[in-house]
């Protein structure tokens, strides 16, 4: 079994969704200290030709907690507020009609825990791009939290039974592939191929959020961006 662990992120970039996709199971990992000026509540979008930061507002956000204990703070003139942003920002690119109703279902969420709302935004998109893995979240296993880092990521696939362990290409220097190997799993790095595509009259713009590729490409060509990738 094929087994990714990542924080839950809003919105993220086309990588994170090829990481999902590339596995049979991916965990959210929820019950792990709360990152500011992460990717946890905020990403990027294209905003006059130039990359720039939108988020969702949360409440006493503290890197002594966990994510599953963080509660939004989003009011609903907040959320209105993001929206014309996005409306704004998006109303011309091809593929704004088919894609809005969708990212407005997601804002105008009523749930107040940010770890569940991520999830269930995780969960909507993975359906609508038809990425059929099994999503679970890893406050919900029965696990040694007591071990940090590596290890406790060993021991996480040990107690799922994944024989294979992906992770984002960034955590290369973080994992070592000889202490996956003696824990009888294997561990690959994803290293996600260039992908370009039309960003109005700009200069293209990479790794922003997933709204920006939907919005510019729609879904059957993200789809096909799901697997341009390559495992090392």
């Amino acid at each position: 079994m094929k087994l990714a662990i990542m924080q839950p992120y809003f919105l993220p970039y086309i990588g994170y969704w090829q990481l999902i996709h590339a596995a049979d199971t991916f965990m959210l990992y929820d019950d792990v200290n709360y990152i500011k000026r992460g990717w946890i509540n905020r990403n990027r979008l294209l905003e006059n030709g130039r990359a720039a930061y939108f988020n969702v507002l949360v409440q006493n956000a503290s890197q002594n907690k966990c994510i599953n204990e963080t509660a939004l703070f989003w009011e609903q003139k907040e959320k209105e507020k993001l929206l014309r942003r996005i409306a704004a920002c998006y109303r011309k690119a091809p593929c704004f009609n088919e894609i809005y109703p969708l990212i407005e279902k997601m804002v105008t969420s009523q749930e107040g825990n940010i770890a569940k709302y991520l999830e269930s935004t995780i969960k909507l998109l993975c359906k609508y791009l038809k990425i059929e893995t099994n999503i679970c979240i890893s406050s919900d296993l029965d696990k040694d939290n007591t071990l940090h880092g590596q290890d406790k990521i060993i021991h996480i696939c040990k107690v799922m039974k994944a024989d294979t362990y992906l992770n984002s290409i960034g955590g290369e220097q973080l994992y070592d592939k000889n202490a996956f190997k003696e824990a009888a799993v294997e561990l690959f790095f994803l290293k996600p191929e260039p992908i370009v595509y039309p960003q109005f009259e700009n200069d293209f713009v990479e790794n922003l959020s997933i709204l920006d590729v939907l919005m510019f490409c729609g879904k059957e060509k993200t789809r096909f961006f799901l697997d341009r990738y390559k495992l090392v």
